[in-house]
């Protein structure tokens, strides 16, 4: 609000002599100020009927809203309604239904109530109406808010689904409503399905009826109040997998194929509801809660209060090659930040995003170690920081051009980081109580960002005005450039530290370590000005002073330490940061004996993420470990072989397999075929690269037994060694797999897919082939692929012609010409 505030003021303090583009600029900026949204009327419970014409792809609805005056009498009520047809809007009164008035735009209806209401009246709108999502025009994807998955099943190997998505204000889109998040309201939603299919919604279950036609209506209650946008509906055909939490409800509903993984898939959220429900201090609000995963998201989750929405599942192997995974606790976190605690407004979004964003990390730390959480922190700083957009934003964003504009790297990933590092200042125990304040003086209602702070400065006694002004409400971050002179003549060590950014000079407590003698002292310091000296007094200088010990600030660092202090600090300095700053020096200074050494240490190293990070740095040169210094290849391919033969994170060993693949020496042979016993397919797909580097005829007799049983790299693997070494006999695997591939997959084939039809002795395969290239050049032409599709339909051209295939050549120049002619 500070830099409106300040904008405006100067404008018109030299308003008769600034030139008129100044004043444009201000009035554009006043003109884009984000009120609140106003609350004349109140909802207090939704009730809706629908049924589902699927040929249609219509939602036949039936709605009572009781509401009432937030405070001063009206006698109009305004309703978000997007690209319905209304058919009666009348008022409940004494069992009786009245007409009212009402104007309809396709987005706001706006209607006259048959008196004035007070502030303590309640009344109750009835609407009968029909939703016509795909009919509605120049839509974002994700505005739909209801969705027909392959609703006349004739989309092979896809179920028929409906499903909502409701953030930011979509479920105007199939119910009418306040559709604000300000706005709370219980409901009751009645669903009519055909009798086979499952469903889900928010609250519990209340009951089901079967009806002649084979028809059910399903009753969800939800007897809390939750926000508009937080309204969901799953149907189709689902598996469910019960679970419990302290005596509440835990389900995952499932496709039926991936069903038996649902405890693979989230088996860890009641762990996770009683590490939330402890650091809070309020234990999870709802009666139940479900997790459901659909086809065709349009998002990646959604955390609709006690229902949320995935858009992915996997198989039990695929799961044993992903990483850390924190989707499913990010959804989770927001049941208190989101849905019990909601933003007042989008503007606010921070009280939802951010906190959501560090649950992730929370989680991380408690379940798998610092490590991973402060890799996951800082996986999450770096998107922030690769994007100079993000720079211009503050995290509470009164001005933003769209809703969907403030769902950034700012609301996310600064705002959770931002969030951890008022987790620092405080201390855990403060800040956790500031959370339960928070949480519960707000409970099931919306709130601001200054709520928050009131919370924190309650809990730890503390004025935290400055954190919030430079933080929530200021854009940017500092920039901080570090450096260091040893006086040896005083024995004091003076860190420099300058803040370069333009604009806002930064408030800062840090932790400065400086290590010396065998010890380690910590300094906590503030840093607050433009350029700041801070002396150290050591008997001798001190191998290193770590700036930042903890790891924590939300900047950008340009620190000027040696090699040797970098060396130091990879082997004494605790944290993964500290680790993961040195290798990443090391990398630059690859002929140095001491980098060598400190690449070759991280291949050993604790944590699978830095173990990762130094096979990265061996490949980084020409992406080929060939290219290092012989010196560094020759010390760490020992240990490479050795990450390849059993490391326990799959993504480490399959990217050692990859390494030693580049090598192509036959020694790591055995390597290779042990890898095959795995049951993660990325290790197997990089084994049977690496035995194809070597020994193709031996990589030919593996790839057959992977046939039955293969997903993602191990799908292109396989069909990329027959596609090299295969003969006809293996056509119909390369062209099955090619053809029901996705884009990024037959982008990645193309080139040994159409070597292979160079190559090819039956006729009617070498058609099938140029007719896939011809129907890709011309699918993808106007994304650029026809030159790219034209080389390759040369190069099979050029092959077929030696082989004296004239139809081949002839078919291949027609193709050629039908890509240049379309449009």
């Amino acid at each position: 609000m500070k830099t409106y505030l300040t904008i405006l003021i100067f404008g018109l303090a030299f308003l008769a002599i600034a030139d008129s583009s100044l004043a444009q600029q201000n009035n554009a900026l006043l003109n884009r100020y984000r009120e609140s949204p106003q609350r004349v009327n109140d909802l207090i419970h939704t009730k809706l009927n629908v049924q589902f014409d699927f040929k249609k792809r219509y939602l036949y609805g039936k709605e009572w809203i009781t509401l009432k005056p937030h405070f001063y009498t009206t006698d109009s009520l305004r309703l978000d309604a997007k690209g319905m047809d209304i058919h009666i809007i009348a008022i409940q009164s004494n069992g009786k239904l009245h007409p009212l008035k009402f104007t309809y735009d396709s987005l706001s209806l706006n209607i006259r109530l048959d008196k004035p209401y007070s502030g303590s009246e309640k009344y109750t709108i009835y609407i009968d109406y029909t939703a016509k999502p795909n009919e509605r025009k120049g839509l974002r994807n994700n505005e739909k808010g209801l969705y027909f998955i392959n609703p006349d099943g004739t989309e092979k190997n896809k179920p028929t689904q409906i499903w909502t998505e409701g953030e930011p204000e979509s479920s105007s889109g199939w119910f009418p409503t306040i559709d604000k998040p300000n706005q709370k309201t219980t409901s009751e939603i009645s669903m009519t399905v055909p009798a086979k299919y499952v469903t889900l919604s928010n609250g519990r279950l209340a009951g089901q009826n079967k009806h002649p036609d084979g028809t059910r209506t399903d009753t969800w209650k939800m007897e809390l109040p939750n926000a508009p946008y937080l309204f969901m509906m799953g149907v189709g055909d689902f598996k469910i997998y019960k679970d419990q939490w302290r005596g509440k409800e835990v389900n995952y509903y499932l496709e039926p194929k991936y069903a038996p993984y649902a405890k693979d898939l989230f088996g860890d959220v009641p762990e996770a509801m009683s590490f939330f429900s402890e650091i809070t201090g309020v234990d999870y609000p709802w009666n139940k809660y479900a997790a459901i995963v659909v086809r065709d998201y349009v998002s990646g989750a959604m955390e609709n209060t006690t229902a949320n929405v995935f858009g992915s599942q996997s198989t039990r192997r695929e799961l044993l090659d992903q990483y850390y995974s924190t989707g499913i606790e990010h959804e989770l976190f927001h049941q208190w930040f989101g849905d019990y605690v909601t933003c007042e407004s989008w503007s606010n979004l921070t009280l939802n995003e951010s906190f959501a964003d560090l649950g992730e990390i929370l989680w991380l730390e408690h379940k798998y170690g610092k490590d991973a959480a402060d890799e996951h922190f800082y996986s999450g700083l770096r998107g922030y920081l690769g994007n100079p957009e993000n720079f211009k934003i503050p995290l509470v964003n009164f001005h933003y051009e769209a809703i969907h504009n403030v769902f950034n790297g700012v609301t996310y990933q600064k705002g959770g980081r931002i969030l951890n590092m008022l987790r620092n200042y405080l201390g855990k125990e403060a800040f956790y109580k500031g959370l339960n304040i928070y949480l519960t003086a707000n409970a099931f209602k919306s709130a601001e960002a200054q709520q928050l702070r009131l919370a924190m400065e309650e809990a730890s006694g503390l004025d935290l005005n400055w954190f919030f002004e430079q933080w929530y409400y200021q854009a940017g971050h500092p920039v901080l450039d570090i450096s260091y002179r040893w006086d040896e003549h005083s024995k004091t060590e003076n860190v420099y530290i300058s803040q370069t950014q333009d604009g806002q000079l930064f408030k800062l407590p840090i932790a400065i370590d400086v290590y010396h003698s065998g010890t380690v002292e910590r300094h906590k310091v503030w840093i607050n000005s433009r350029n700041d000296t801070l002396s150290f007094k050591t008997p001798a200088k001190p191998e290193l002073v770590n700036v930042d010990a903890d790891k924590v600030l939300v900047a950008s660092k340009t620190d000027h330490k040696s090699l040797d202090e970098y060396v130091f600090q990879y082997a004494h300095a605790p944290l993964y940061l500290d680790r993961y700053e040195a290798i990443d020096f090391a990398s630059k200074n690859q002929d140095d004996k001491s980098a060598q050494k400190v690449i070759v240490d991280a291949l050993t190293d604790r944590f699978s993420g830095l173990r990762l990070k130094a096979l990265q740095v061996l490949n980084m040169n020409k992406e080929d470990i060939r290219n290092i210094s012989p010196d560094l290849r020759n010390a760490a391919l020992p240990a490479v072989a050795k990450l390849a033969g059993n490391d326990e994170n799959n993504q480490v060993r399959a990217y050692a397999l990859r390494t030693l693949a580049a090598v192509k020496d036959p020694k790591y042979t055995s390597v290779f075929i042990k890898a095959f016993t795995s049951q993660s397919y990325q290790v197997e797909a990089s084994a049977l690269y690496g035995l194809n580097e070597i020994d193709p005829a031996a990589a030919l007799k593996y790839a057959a037994g992977f046939e039955a049983d293969n997903a993602g790299d191990l799908t292109q693997v396989v069909a990329r060694v027959y596609a090299t070494n295969g003969g006809d006999e293996k056509w119909p695997y390369v062209y099955h797999r090619y053809v029901n591939g996705t884009l990024q997959e037959q982008i990645h084939l193309t080139d040994k897919f159409s070597a292979m039809i160079g190559n090819l002795k039956k006729t009617e395969y070498v058609q099938q082939g140029i007719a896939e290239l011809q129907y890709m050049g011309i699918k993808y032409k106007k994304d650029g692929a026809a030159p790219y599709i034209i080389k390759y339909l040369n190069a099979v051209k050029e092959a077929r012609g030696k082989l004296n295939d004239a139809a081949a050549v002839k078919n291949i120049t027609t193709a050629i010409e039908q890509i240049n002619e379309a449009k």
